[in-house]
């Protein structure tokens, strides 16, 4: 097992960073500042517009239908019978203030899913049906039990107010529309997550908070994947690919998170992610301090800073100390080949979120979600609400699309902030920052008054408020951030930096701009041009006359 890493072509490694990929991060009651369970989502994907789902409640005669599209192509797969009743949605959460996000993780080819239902309509409907995490876990399995599973593997953060678990299932193949599936409550008190490989490893047979369907072990050992007995049947080991890239494209970006925050540390961990050797990484740690949303938000933003996987630190970060790297992430020089690290954080984010779920709060804000468009590194995260009717009209579908520019759609607007600081990055990251922060700050306190202010309200009344402060802040975010992209055009023309004074460019008495500075590049870079071949050409030699 321990060599096995090192035979495996970094090809298939490649081929796994390569997907559509995303990242969730758990944080149970006891382990957040305020006793709210949280969960984050990054939806990532070369195609997906950033934009905000959502559907209203609705009663339903007998006899209605529902119809499914695919949701990563849109194409109608088919239909099943409506609930009599369905909850209004927000994004992944719904009134109640359940929330579900998501990681593909492909698992085995043979069983890739040949039944109705996809793995992104499994979570719209289950939100649409279910009020907590233990519903949403019988709604999700009963529907794939009547209609079979579409997708491949796939893990679930499924969480309420009061508990996190996580769902791993993974379909029959062609031959059986169903899927076999594990689901563990996470401890109070712990973090987790996953990030596009199985995590669920050994788990207890006999436990209230673990639940599974009846045949997983048996149809593992009936595919070959599993002979051992039935205490030792490891879920991730059967049915999933435990390569370099599940490894150190995958599992590395859960181990950051941990890194950051579990009690004690996870160095021994090291050498499982950068070489396969040793124990898998536990499903979840004790958390070292109490988390805020905050926490996540900025978790959300790693590329592995001050690990031994740091992004900015190798010469692939480029005279910027640039945390991105172009696709394709493998290459080959004389014949051997490489890949890139994969971080939590990446360019081709379509959305991401931090929910924070919390009993304690009033009814018409006791989930809100904090969602954000684009790369989740220079996003501003936005106060959504679980009572929230009306998308904002920044982040409403329809508005631009991936091919529609769109000037008022706050995913255009960021992605003309991030793809400006993806060429000098560690220049226009500190003006980025100073946006960014400023808004998040104002909308958390914003967020903090307002529920003081509604505590006593009518349900209507502080949902029309909360509506009102999400309308606000969104518009202002986009406005501030297009202004912003402006301000980082004007300020870094033709790779030049200007000089700032009074918070305006600088003029001289003639009201002439004064010289700029010259950012140049990072000594890094120089050193590795000196050593080039080109260093001896470049080389300033005396000249006597």
């Amino acid at each position: 097992m321990k060599k096995l890493f090192f035979t495996i072509l970094l090809a298939a490694a490649a081929a796994t960073y390569q997907a559509d990929a995303c990242t969730s991060l758990i944080a149970t009651r006891g382990a957040s500042a305020d006793g709210s369970t949280m969960i984050t989502y990054a939806a990532d994907s070369h195609t997906l517009y950033g934009e905000l789902y959502s559907q209203p409640a609705g009663d339903h005669p007998a006899g209605s239908m529902r119809k499914i599209h695919d949701w990563d192509t849109g194409l109608y797969r088919g239909e099943i019978p409506e609930a009599p009743h369905t909850y209004a949605t927000i994004g992944n959460m719904n009134e109640h203030a359940l929330t579900i996000a998501e990681s593909t993780w492909g698992g085995r080819p043979e069983l890739e899913g040949s039944g109705l239902i996809d793995y992104g309509s499994l979570i719209y409907i289950t939100l649409q049906r279910a009020r907590t995490a233990r519903e949403a876990i019988k709604v999700m399995t009963d529907l794939i039990d009547e209609y079979g599973y579409a997708s491949e593997g796939e893990s679930f953060s499924i969480a309420d107010p009061e508990e996190v678990w996580i769902m791993e299932l993974i379909g029959k193949g062609k031959t059986d529309k169903g899927a076999v599936w594990v689901a563990r409550r996470v401890p109070d008190g712990y973090i987790s997550g996953h990030a596009n490989h199985a995590r669920i490893h050994k788990f207890p047979l006999k436990d209230k908070e673990t639940i599974y369907s009846p045949d997983v072990i048996d149809f593992a050992r009936s595919q070959g994947y599993f002979s051992g007995k039935d205490k030792d049947f490891d879920f991730s080991k059967a049915y999933a690919i435990t390569d370099a890239g599940a490894l150190r494209g995958c599992d590395a970006r859960v181990w950051s998170y941990y890194n950051r925050f579990a009690e004690g540390g996870v160095d021994d961990y090291l050498p499982w992610i950068l070489r396969g050797e040793g124990e898998p990484m536990p499903l979840w740690f004790k958390a070292g301090k109490k988390l805020s949303a905050d926490d996540l938000k900025w978790m959300m933003r790693d590329h592995f800073e001050d690990t031994p996987l740091d992004m900015t630190k190798d010469i692939g970060a480029g005279p910027f100390d640039v945390p991105y790297r172009w696709r394709p992430m493998s290459f080959t020089v004389d014949s051997v080949e490489y890949s890139q690290e994969r971080a939590i954080a990446t360019q081709q984010t379509g959305f991401s979120f931090v929910s924070s779920m919390n009993a304690g709060r009033p009814d018409a804000m006791k989930g809100i979600l904090w969602f954000g468009v684009d790369d989740a590194n220079t996003c501003v995260y936005v106060p959504v609400f679980n009572s929230t009717a009306k998308v904002p009209h920044q982040l409403a579908p329809g508005n631009g699309d991936m091919y529609t520019l769109s000037w008022d759609a706050m995913f255009w607007v960021n992605n003309y902030v991030a793809n400006q600081a993806y060429n000098r990055y560690s220049q226009m990251i500190p003006d980025i920052r100073r946006v960014q922060s400023g808004l998040e700050e104002a909308m958390g306190k914003a967020v903090t008054d307002e529920q003081a202010r509604i505590a006593s309200m009518p349900y209507a009344q502080a949902q029309a408020d909360l509506q009102k402060l999400t309308d606000n802040w969104t518009a202002k975010a986009t406005a501030d951030y297009k202004a912003l992209g402006d301000y980082l055009f004007v300020k870094y023309l033709d790779g030049n930096i200007k000089k700032e004074k009074d918070g305006k460019f600088e003029r001289n008495e003639a009201g002439q701009p004064v010289q700029p500075t010259f950012g140049g590049y990072n000594q890094r870079y120089y050193e590795s041009i000196a050593k080039s071949p080109a260093g001896d050409r470049l080389k300033v030699v005396p000249v006597k006359f």
